[in-house]
Order: C-alpha cells, then sequence, then structure tokens
C-alpha cells in the first residue's frame, strides 16, 4: 500500500508532556487544528501521563486540558445515555472537542444499506448533550469489507445532515484496499463525508481529500521514541496539519488521484479546513507524549 516518504517515519527523540496553555491555540491555525488520543483510560498512562495518585475519575478533566481532542472508542462497542454525553461535556475545557465513533452494529454488516435502524439508534442516543464539543462521527468499516459501490452509496444515504438543531459531520474509516478507487471518492464527495488518512502500513493509506475538514489515524508511534514519533517525524505532521488547515495538500501523502494534489479544496469546500489529528495504536501508552509533542509544534 502507498506510504508516505522518510520525514514521516520513525526516528529517535525525547519528549516530556506539558500542559497546553491557552496560547496553544492562540493562531487561527491552531484553532482548526485538533491533536488528541483514542479514549483516557489505559492503565500504562497511570505511569507516563497521569498525575501519580490521580483518581480514575479525574482522567478525563486531566486529559482534557493536556490535549484538545480525544476520539471515543467505548462508542464502538457499547451505548451510553445522554446524561454520560452531558456529563463529559462538563468535565472539559470550552474549546474541547469529542470524536465518536459510531455503533459497530451499523457498519459490521453484510449488507450496510440495511443499516438505517443501527444508524439511528445511535445519532439520537444523546450524542448532541456534547453541544458545541460535538465533534465528527467515525464510522469504521471491518478490513474484510470491500466497497460495493451501490450497497455504500445506499449506506452512505442513511446518515443524516443533523441531529435536532446541531450539523453532524461524518468521517468514513474505511480499511479494504478496494476503496482505493475514483468511485469511492466521488461517492464520499457527494455526501460531503471525509475519509480517514492513515499512516498505518495494516490498511489503506491515500489523503485524498472528500470533504471540508481532514481526519487523521496515526498509528504508527514506536515504543523506542519518548514522543512515540521522532522530532523529524512530528515536524512533519505539523507541517501537513498547517497545509491541509490552509486548505492545501500535503506533497509527501499518497493520494488515488494524483492529478488533484494541486488543487485547493475539494468541490464546495472552505478555502480553511478543520483538522483532526488522533494518536491511536502502535506504542499507544506513547500517544499522550506523541499528541502533545505535536500541540507543542503547532502554538
Amino acid at each position: 500500500m502507498p506510504r508516505g516518504p522518510q520525514p514521516f517515519g520513525l526516528i529517535s527523540a525525547g519528549f516530556a508532556v506539558a500542559s497546553r496553555s491557552e496560547a496553544d491555540l492562540s493562531s487561527s491555525t491552531n484553532k482548526r487544528v485538533r491533536v488528541g488520543i483514542g479514549g483516557w483510560t489505559y492503565e500504562p498512562w497511570r505511569d507516563n501521563f497521569y498525575p501519580e495518585g490521580l483518581p480514575h475519575s479525574r482522567e478525563l478533566h486531566y486529559a482534557s486540558r493536556q490535549l484538545t481532542a480525544i476520539e471515543v472508542n467505548g462508542t464502538y462497542y457499547s451505548s451510553f445515555k445522554p446524561p454520560t454525553f452531558k456529563k463529559w461535556h462538563d468535565e472539559t475545557p470550552e474549546d474541547f472537542v469529542f470524536s465518536l465513533k459510531a455503533s459497530r452494529f451499523a457498519t459490521n454488516r453484510k449488507q450496510l444499506s440495511a443499516a438505517g435502524e443501527s444508524v439511528s439508534r445511535f445519532v439520537e442516543s444523546g450524542i448532541t448533550e456534547l453541544g458545541d464539543k460535538l465533534g465528527p462521527i467515525v464510522w469504521q468499516f471491518m478490513p474484510s469489507k470491500s466497497f460495493d459501490p451501490e450497497d455504500f452509496e445506499a449506506f452512505l444515504a442513511l446518515l443524516p445532515r443533523k441531529e435536532g438543531s446541531r450539523a453532524l459531520r461524518h468521517v468514513l474509516d474505511v480499511r479494504h484496499p478496494s476503496f482505493m478507487t475514483p468511485a469511492y471518492l466521488a461517492l464520499a464527495r457527494k455526501y460531503q463525508a471525509a475519509t480517514v488518512f492513515t499512516d498505518s502500513d495494516k490498511f489503506p493509506s491515500f489523503a485524498d481529500l472528500t470533504s471540508d475538514f481532514v481526519y487523521a489515524r496515526l498509528m504508527m508511534s514506536d515504543a523506542g521514541q519518548k514522543t512515540g514519533y521522532a522530532p523529524k517525524a512530528l515536524d512533519a505532521w505539523a507541517e501537513a496539519a498547517k497545509t491541509w488547515a490552509g486548505g492545501g495538500l500535503p506533497e509527501a501523502l499518497p493520494c488515488v488521484e494524483e492529478g488533484t494534489r494541486g488543487t485547493k479544496s475539494t468541490k464546495g469546500a472552505k478555502s480553511t479546513r478543520d483538522v483532526f489529528i488522533y494518536f491511536i495504536n502502535g506504542a499507544k501508552e506513547k500517544a499522550p507524549a506523541a499528541a502533545g509533542a505535536l500541540i507543542q509544534r503547532l502554538s
């Protein structure tokens, strides 16, 4: 599968997590770029991220003041009630954002066109209690799920643009090589859904823009690096984030449609974009350090 060049690779370095300040989000670019991790409960983080003795009940409070976003994985496996989403809202800073992985019952099925009830159940579960902190909804598909244009379009047509008065943004995490085709890109753009970009060598890696925002899941952190990624790699991701936020497409990243690389935006997209970058998997214990290092580079 296509991969990014060496600047996005892994080289040696060190880093200590620092609390983000209001200055970290002071520039217009930083306000558009959100950087975070997957979830906030992970035992190794008790040793290298959370302060000693911090109660488990205070982990979200702490993590949300070091990072600018969190991708919630629990919503993929379980249902949550409105009071839970409201609690998350109330525990986090005003500028914080949650991305939610949608229920697996909507995406892990043979016939996606039959997912309407599962889609509605998730969207109507109380997620809008997050208010302005509700970020993109991630619809993640099994690696074995191949691209069926007719069935996939039927699924996209099920995704609501709004829940009540709250606009919704959708992200497609497609993980089978058959999606690396202009036909898929055209469908995603038609329904204004972003496509996950990943640096993983296990899943398709393509940076073609399909919406007016960008969603990246970085999965190659290295346990041998104090920051998960080396300084040069983090420098490159910071530049990529700035390019995305400014309406461009980073030259170093692979695309299906190379001929569109020079365009500033997809049809109907803004000249600037919101960008969401999450450090996921790989050496997961290093994710907070990697996210903190990237936030520092963007401040």
